[in-house]
Order: structure tokens, then C-alpha cells, then sequence
């Protein structure tokens, strides 16, 4: 049974039953409320839970509470990320040519992350300040006036990728081909998005490409033309410091090393903030209260993005792989198992967070693992992405004078990325 909780940490909706939960199925993750009801369960009665996949698949152990995930998540020897960190469990040869920056430990993770970690510094990133606040602006300027208008493909989507094309230093005309490749990359449970689905016999032609995706083959082309073009060069766009650096270790990128990374930025760079604003938007037209306490006092934006950033969870989970046995919240864990950090679980933890379904942007000691908590792996990009959000959202809610929801909301069919599609909305101007 499920234990009783005190009245201000009850979920506002009834706790799937523990038999029914099926973290494997994309099917349960398009409403928007069945993940949050799975993971209560999961807190509550089973949280360090063993999860049957369909075949070839072995199974994963899913963690939901916020301790367990932190712990695993700081302790790379014993859950490696170098077995891969989606559920898709791949052989030698596909680690040797699909390994990314994430799917990396040690000291080779340490000189991979080198090469970019500058560019993504508070300090180096302050330089950007004016340019991101005119892009913004820019991004509502051609959306508000329209009134009835798809929020996402207008403004979160346009957002950051405008920005992810002056990082690259692309030409913004190639903006939407890069929103492209993100949907159909990331997207590749969701048949709106994927070429080939990731759980089709056909996905079995793609297994050595990230995602299984493809839309790969088309941004390991795009990034390599880049690379050509400025190899040997001195600009200071991130493309260039992956074709002219040396990673720390003195080991260079290889052309795969090269093609994954540029991979990798492509689709992070977009996808989760883009979600993130998507969600937060719409957690404020449904809690009124909260979008009026922002409008009435901007300083508390700041603060607020952090419980964005909490309430979106825009990546469900990442995977880790036991290099050991291993006890874990009473559980054997076996050497070679699949450990599941469900980060979007952690973040609603009754244990953590005072009425964690709440959405309270005065929300203070935000304890959130969003971007990870204390790893290696700790999310390269995560002072862009909240610098992004706060700008966003100061540039838009002084222009609101009201803003309604005027149709359905689409999610991704995914239990990986907690995305939505539409968000059709009708504002009225300030």
C-alpha cells in the first residue's frame, strides 16, 4: 500500500497502482499525467524498482528518489556512463563509434569537456548579455503581434536556436533545418518525428548512428563542412575550437569524436531549453496567481527559473551501468545492470522539496537536478540555458497583458525527453 503522506505533499491526482507502472512505454508518456503518477508510486512504494523491457532489451532498474539518483549520479566508478546513457543497450563496435562527450568517464571526459567549458562560463557567457536580450526581443516583436499563434514554434523554438546558431556561428537562414534535425533526432519514439522509429525492425540499418536517427548522417555532414572551412583558423565559435584544440589529454578528436560532439550540440543546445520555456509557460497560464506575482515584481525572475527549470524536467532520465555488484535502497544490483536516473521523479521528491506539486515561483532552497547534482557530468550548458530562460521571460511578461490557452497540447511520444509540440495560445498586448 501506498504509505499516507501529509496533506501538502498528497499528489493532486490518484497513484497509479504499482502493477500498472511501465516506465518503458513511450505509449504512457503523451498525457502529460501518467509519468508524474508512475514516479509517485515509484517513490512511495518501490524506488529503486526493476523495469522488464520488450526484447532484445534486458531491463533497467529505475531510481526515482532524489538520494539515490544524486548518489549514483556522483559515483562514475561504480555507474559508469560509458556503457552508454540511454535505454538502448548497444555492443562494442556501436560504443566505439557512437561514444559522445556523455557517454564518457574519467580523465578522456574531463579533456573532452575542456575543450568548450570556457565558452560556457558565467563570465564568458555575460559578453552575450545584450545580444540575447535584442534576439529576444527580436523573437517577440515578429510573434506577439500575431495574437493567435503557436507558442512553440514561434517563440521557444526560435529562441534558442537562434542562439545555438551564433555559438556554431551558422547562418540563420539555416535555423529551422537545425530545429529539424532536433525533432527528428531526439524525437525518434514519436512517429510525427523520427524517420525510423527507434523500436522498428528498419531502425536496425541505423544502429550505429546516435538515436538510431538518420537525420545523423545529415548533421555529421553539416558539422564536417563546417569543420573544413575553418580548420587551421582562429575564430572563437565553437565549431572552431573543436577543429583547432587539442583535448588536455593529448589524445585529438577523432572524425567520430568530432561528428558526435557536434551532434551533441545540436540537439542539447535547443532541445531542453526550448522545453523548459515551453513548460514554464504554460505552468503559468495555469497557475494565474504565479504568472500575476512576476508581472507585479520582476526581481523575482531570477529566483523563478529555477523552479522552471524544476517543474519542466525536460530530460526524464539518463542511464548509468553497474560496473559492479552493488546494494541500492536494499536491492541487489547486479555488475553489467542498467541503472535509470529518473531526474523528472527527483524533482517532485516529497523528501526534498515542500509541496513539491506545487508551482511556486517564490520557491526557496530549490534543490533540483535538472542539470545533475555534483558530477562529472553535470550539465555543460547549464548557465546558458538559465540565462536564456531569464531573459526570455523578462522580455515577454511585461509585454502580456493577458495570454490563454486556445487548443490541445501535444506531448512527444518519449520517456526520454519530456517535450511538448504545440502550445497554441492567444495573447492580448500590454
Amino acid at each position: 500500500m501506498t504509505k499516507t503522506l501529509p496533506a501538502s505533499t498528497k499528489a493532486p491526482f490518484e497513484p497509479i497502482p504499482l502493477d500498472e507502472v511501465d516506465l518503458a512505454d513511450n505509449d504512457k508518456f503523451v498525457d502529460g499525467v501518467t509519468p508524474w503518477r508512475m514516479f509517485h508510486t515509484l517513490r512511495q512504494e518501490d524506488p529503486v524498482h526493476w523495469q522488464p523491457e520488450p526484447e532484445p532489451n534486458q531491463g533497467f532498474w529505475a531510481l526515482t528518489r532524489h538520494a539515490d539518483i544524486v548518489r549514483v549520479d556522483r559515483d562514475p566508478q561504480t555507474f559508469t556512463s560509458s556503457r552508454f546513457v540511454n535505454l538502448e543497450e548497444v555492443d562494442d563496435s556501436q560504443i566505439a563509434i557512437r561514444r559522445s562527450l556523455l557517454e564518457t568517464d574519467g580523465l578522456r571526459h574531463r579533456a573532452l569537456r575542456q575543450l568548450l567549458q570556457k565558452q560556457f562560463t558565467p563570465r564568458a557567457l555575460s559578453t552575450y548579455g545584450t545580444y540575447l536580450r535584442g534576439l529576444t526581443a527580436r523573437t517577440l516583436d515578429i510573434a506577439l503581434p500575431k495574437r493567435r499563434f503557436d507558442f512553440v514554434q514561434n517563440i521557444s523554438a526560435d529562441f534558442p536556436i537562434n542562439v545555438l546558431a551564433k555559438l556554431l556561428d551558422v547562418p540563420e537562414d539555416d535555423t529551422q533545418q537545425l530545429i529539424d534535425w532536433g525533432n527528428r533526432i531526439i524525437g525518434n519514439t514519436d512517429p510525427d518525428y523520427a524517420d525510423v522509429l527507434l523500436d522498428s525492425e528498419e531502425s536496425e540499418k541505423y544502429r550505429d548512428l546516435p538515436f538510431r536517427s538518420p537525420a545523423s548522417l545529415e548533421v555529421f555532414e553539416y558539422g564536417r563542412k563546417l569543420a573544413a572551412e575553418r580548420k587551421g583558423g582562429n575564430g572563437t565559435d565553437l565549431v572552431s575550437k573543436l577543429a583547432n584544440q587539442m583535448p588536455l589529454d593529448g589524445v585529438p578528436l577523432s572524425a567520430s569524436d568530432f561528428d558526435n560532439y557536434f551532434l551533441l550540440l545540436v540537439v542539447a543546445g535547443n532541445e531542453t531549453t526550448r522545453h523548459t520555456i515551453t513548460h514554464s509557460t504554460l505552468a503559468l497560464l495555469q497557475h494565474p496567481d504565479q504568472l500575476a506575482l512576476l508581472q507585479a515584481d520582476p526581481t523575482l525572475i531570477p529566483n523563478a527559473v529555477e523552479e522552471f527549470l524544476r517543474w519542466a524536467s525536460p530530460v526524464y532520465h539518463f542511464r548509468r551501468t553497474a560496473t559492479q555488484d552493488v546494494e541500492l535502497g536494499g536491492k541487489h544490483v547486479r555488475e553489467g545492470d542498467k541503472v535509470v536516473l529518473w531526474f523528472a521523479s527527483g524533482n517532485r521528491d516529497e523528501e526534498v522539496f515542500g509541496n513539491p506539486y506545487d508551482f511556486d515561483v517564490t520557491r526557496q532552497h530549490n534543490d533540483h537536478i535538472t542539470f545533475g547534482k555534483g558530477s562529472p557530468h553535470f550539465c555543460l550548458g547549464n548557465s546558458l540555458a538559465r540565462m536564456e530562460i531569464q531573459i526570455m521571460f523578462e522580455e515577454l511578461l511585461p509585454r502580456l497583458a493577458d495570454i490563454r490557452l486556445v487548443g490541445d497540447v501535444p506531448r512527444v511520444r518519449s520517456n526520454f525527453v519530456n517535450g511538448i509540440k504545440r502550445l497554441p495560445v492567444e495573447v492580448t498586448l500590454a
